[in-house]
């Protein structure tokens, strides 16, 4: 193995939409199956790794957010990707449904799903690691785990870029979308 590729899901591999409850409104960002099966084939493990803020505030049920986590994960199934770990935090310190109240070290920027998932996958903490995703804190997750980092144009990733600059935080890489995302770590791997 390569090394692995952290990827957050709404804005970087399906259209945004809000708090997605609904299956149906599932939409693949173009290019992102296709993407993924080639990192896949070059030896990189894939990983999914999303904030589901949703759960703690009370705009998507449990059950919604399983029929969503469901059909992500059959959908892209169905084009030919296996995932080698899918994990989301439902944590929300200002969360109104009581269970996900919390400050968590699940929740990115925090890299706790990551690591997780790095443990269970019995990957050495040198193991080489990328970070893809439309939000700064997915930037900074990458940045705590030392993690080469890509900000994608997609979903909130232009908004994001120049929040980001204000702050003095910047990627590694700013680019387009997966497609470009995928060619990136492939050209430095």
């Amino acid at each position: 193995m390569k090394g692995i590729v952290f990827l957050d899901r709404d804005g970087t591999l399906i259209e945004e939409v809000g708090y997605l409850s609904d299956p149906a409104r599932l939409k693949e960002i173009p290019g992102a199956a296709e993407s993924l099966r080639r990192l896949a084939r070059e030896g990189y493990a894939i990983a999914v790794v999303s904030n589901q803020a949703g759960l703690a505030k009370g705009k998507i049920s449990e059950e919604q957010s399983k029929a969503v986590h469901r059909a992500f994960v059959e959908y892209f199934r169905s084009r030919g990707v296996k995932f080698d770990a899918v994990e989301y935090c439902p944590h929300h310190p200002e969360g109104i449904v009581e269970r996900y109240r919390r400050t968590c070290g699940c929740r990115k920027p925090m890299p706790g799903l990551a690591r997780r998932i790095m443990r269970r996958m019995a990957l050495p903490a040198s193991c080489r690691a990328w970070v893809v995703g439309d939000k700064m804190s997915d930037v900074s997750m990458g940045k705590r785990l030392r993690a080469e980092t890509v900000l994608v144009a997609t979903g909130y990733g232009g908004e994001e870029s120049l929040a980001g600059e204000l702050r003095g935080e910047r990627p590694d890489a700013f680019l387009p979308g997966i497609r470009e995302a995928a060619g990136w770590i492939l050209s430095r791997g």
